[in-house]
């Protein structure tokens, strides 16, 4: 027979289970900051766009020195906190909210250094309809929104 505690305990932690449960299945994946990428573009994240979900934990690791990683805040999903990573360190990016996440490494950014990490549905799509990134930035950002996946 269980007395009352157990069961409390039990409740307890089945709730527990139920309320983390999104963030067991959560995923970790890795962007590398490099100066040149596998098919040989200079100053390029590695890979440039990646899929993930809400939940999922996006690491910018910098395999190459004088990168950073950090939000362009025109388009960016309003509501989602800012990332401004530090030159040279890794860059942990949650991702909390549904949309199209642009990042730059800032000193490289005008020569091409971007990502575009979707996370869920692109609900922020529409920003980027009339957004103009710097340099070769903007050429990339262009292919990069080709993979968005509605």
């Amino acid at each position: 027979m269980r007395t009352n505690r157990q069961i409390i305990i039990a409740a307890a932690i089945t709730l527990a289970g139920v309320l983390c449960s999104q963030y067991v299945h959560a995923a970790e994946h890795v962007i590398e900051m490099r100066n040149k990428d596998d098919a040989g573009q200079l100053m390029a994240f590695q890979p440039a766009f990646i899929k993930v979900a809400v939940g999922d934990t996006v690491k910018f690791v910098p395999t190459d020195k004088n990168h950073n990683a950090e939000s362009v805040k025109e388009i960016w999903p309003e509501g989602a906190a800012m990332i401004k990573g530090a030159y040279s360190k890794e860059v942990i990016f949650n991702a909390e909210k549904e949309g199209l996440y642009f990042f730059k490494c800032l000193p490289h950014y005008g020569m091409g250094m971007v990502a575009l990490v979707q996370v869920g549905k692109p609900v922020n799509r529409d920003k980027f309809e009339e957004f103009k990134a710097v340099g070769l930035g903007h050429t990339r950002l262009i292919d990069l929104l080709k993979k968005v996946e509605p």
